[in-house]
C-alpha cells in the first residue's frame, strides 16, 4: 500500500512558477482566492489515511470562463492545477503532491436546464446529488447515482463514481451524455451533444469520465434522468452466512429479477446498524434490497426474490413499501461509515473497493473475511452486491505501528486478490494516489502506456492533478 509520502518524491515542486501563478491569481480574484494554513489544509483533505498534501492556494471559480483562465494563468507558470468539488473522494484524488492551486467548484452549483421530454438535464459541477434530485422532484424524475455520500456531480463524473442503484441504473459512465471540460492549455471544449447515441469520432466523453481530473477540469455535465417509479419497495432478508447471501444475489442476477439496489451487510456491519440508527435487525449477514416498477411489478419482484433467498437457507425477509420504513432503511445504510466508526471509537475507518465477476463474489468476501480474521484486524464488509463491488472498512489504531502494517498489507493482499479473479482493483473509489501501484498489475504495461500517451498528448507539462493515476 502506498502512502501520498512515498509517492511525493516522484513529483518536482516548482516554487518560483507557484509563486508567480500565486501572485497573478491574488491580484484577479481577490477574496475569492485564498492561502489561508486551514483552508488549504482543507482542500488537500478527503476522508483517506494518505497523508494531506495541501495546495499553495484555493481559489472559488464561479464559471466556466474563470476555470479556463485559472488554467491559462497555471499552465504558464507549470504550476499543477487540483480539481476540488465536496472533498469525498477516498483515494487521495485532492492532494497537491508537488503544490499547486486548488479549483474549488462548490460555487458553481446551479442546475442550468432540465428537458423533462428528453429525461435529460444540463448542471455545473458542483450540483450535489441531492440538490439535484430536489430540483426535480416536482417534475417525476429523479437521478439514480448513489454513491452514498452527498457528492459533487463533478466529482462523481470525474471518478465515475457508481452506488446503491448501479445493478438496475448503471454508473456515471451510463448516464453522462456529455461534459464541457477545461484542457490542459484552457481551452474549452464540449464532447458531445444530447442525441443518445453517436458514432461522431473518439467518444471523448468516455475519456474525461474516470479520468480524475489528469486530462481536463470538468465544468458542465449533461445527464440522463430517470422518471420516479410509480412504486418502490424495500426488503430485507437475514442468511446463515455471507456465501449464503452472495449464492443468493448470485440466483437473482442469472434469474434476471431486475432489483434496483441489493447490498450485502456483513454481521458487523447490522449490528453497528444497529446500535447507531436504532434498528433491530438479526445480528447476521443481510441482503438489504429496492424494487421499483408498477405496484404489481414491486410485488412481484419481491415474492420471487423471497423464494430465491429461501432456498440458500434466508430467514425473516420482510418487505416494505411505506416510505417511512423505507427511507428509514436506506439511511441507516448511508450512514454505515459513521456506524461503523463508533463500534470502534478513537479509530479511523479505512476504506477499500475492489469489485469482481458475480461468480467470485461470495468466494472474495469470504475469504476476504478470512484474511483479515488472520491478520486480526476489524474489518466490516458492505457491498454493492448486485455488480459484485464490495468495500471493507479496516477500524484502524493510527498510532499502532504494527497495526497500521497490518492493514498495508490488507488492503495490498486485496487488490491483488481481485484482480487474480479477474477483477477490478477499484470498482468505483478511483485510482487517486491509493491504488496506483496496481494499475499495471491490473491492466498490462502495454495498455497503462497508451494511457500515458493520451495524458503527454493532452497535457504535455503535467499540470492537470499530477501524481495521480499513472505510475511515475
Amino acid at each position: 500500500m502506498a502512502d501520498g509520502g512515498a509517492l511525493e518524491g516522484a513529483l518536482t515542486r516548482n516554487e518560483e512558477g507557484i509563486q508567480g501563478a500565486v501572485g497573478v491569481l491574488k491580484q484577479q480574484f481577490g477574496e475569492r482566492f485564498q492561502t489561508g494554513q486551514s483552508i488549504r489544509e482543507q482542500h488537500g483533505h478527503t476522508t483517506t489515511w494518505i497523508a494531506n498534501q495541501m495546495p499553495d492556494g484555493v481559489v472559488f471559480a464561479q464559471s466556466t470562463a474563470e476555470v479556463s483562465e485559472i488554467i491559462k494563468v497555471c499552465a504558464s507558470y507549470k504550476v499543477p492545477v487540483i480539481a476540488f468539488g465536496t472533498g469525498t473522494s477516498l483515494e487521495g484524488h485532492v492532494n497537491a503532491p508537488a503544490g499547486g492551486i486548488s479549483i474549488d467548484l462548490s460555487q458553481m452549483d446551479k442546475v442550468l436546464e432540465v428537458n423533462a421530454g428528453d429525461l435529460d438535464c444540463r448542471v455545473q459541477p458542483g450540483v450535489t446529488r441531492e440538490a439535484l434530485n430536489t430540483h426535480l422532484r416536482d417534475q417525476g424524475l429523479f437521478f439514480p447515482i448513489d454513491p452514498g455520500a452527498n457528492a459533487s456531480l463533478g466529482g462523481m463524473t470525474a471518478t465515475r463514481a457508481s452506488g446503491t442503484n448501479a445493478v438496475r441504473y448503471g454508473t456515471m459512465k451510463d448516464n453522462v451524455l456529455s461534459v464541457e471540460a477545461v484542457m490542459a492549455d484552457g481551452k474549452v471544449i464540449r464532447t458531445a451533444s444530447r442525441a443518445r447515441k453517436s458514432s461522431a469520432g473518439y467518444d471523448l466523453t468516455r475519456l474525461l469520465v474516470g479520468s480524475e481530473g489528469t486530462l481536463g477540469i470538468i465544468t458542465e455535465i449533461t445527464l440522463r434522468l430517470q422518471g420516479i417509479p410509480e412504486a418502490m419497495s424495500a426488503a430485507r432478508c437475514s442468511f446463515p452466512s455471507v456465501e449464503a447471501a452472495s449464492k443468493t444475489v448470485m440466483a437473482v442476477i442469472q434469474y434476471g429479477l431486475p432489483v434496483a439496489r441489493i447490498e450485502l451487510l456483513d454481521s458487523m456491519v447490522v449490528r453497528a446498524l444497529n446500535n447507531y440508527s436504532g434498528l433491530h435487525l438479526p445480528e447476521g449477514p443481510l441482503l438489504l434490497l429496492e424494487f421499483h416498477g408498477s405496484e404489481a411489478g414491486v410485488r412481484e419482484q419481491a415474492e420471487t426474490f423471497g423464494l430465491l433467498a429461501e432456498e440458500e437457507g434466508a430467514s425473516g425477509f420482510q418487505a416494505t413499501a411505506t416510505t417511512e420504513e423505507r427511507n428509514k432503511l436506506w439511511q441507516a445504510r448511508h450512514d454505515a461509515y459513521w456506524a461503523m466508526l463508533a463500534l470502534r471509537p478513537g479509530c479511523k475507518a479505512v476504506t477499500t473497493d475492489v469489485c469482481v465477476p458475480i461468480s467470485r463474489l461470495a468466494e472474495a468476501v469470504t475469504t476476504a473475511q478470512a484474511k483479515a480474521e488472520a491478520l486480526d484486524l476489524f474489518a466490516p464488509i458492505v457491498g454493492h452486491a448486485g455488480d459484485g463491488n464490495f468495500h471493507a472498512s479496516l477500524l484502524i489504531d493510527m498510532e499502532d505501528a504494527a497495526e497500521l502494517e497490518r492493514a498495508r498489507e490488507f488492503v495490498s493482499w486485496l487488490n491483488d486478490m481481485a484482480i487474480s479473479m479477474d477483477g477490478t482493483c477499484t470498482g468505483e473509489h478511483g485510482i487517486g494516489q491509493g491504488k496506483r501501484p496496481y494499475l499495471v498489475k491490473e491492466l498490462g504495461a502495454d495498455t497503462v502506456s497508451v494511457m500515458g500517451a493520451i495524458k503527454q498528448a493532452l497535457d504535455p507539462d503535467n499540470i492537470m492533478n499530477p501524481g495521480k493515476i499513472l505510475p511515475e
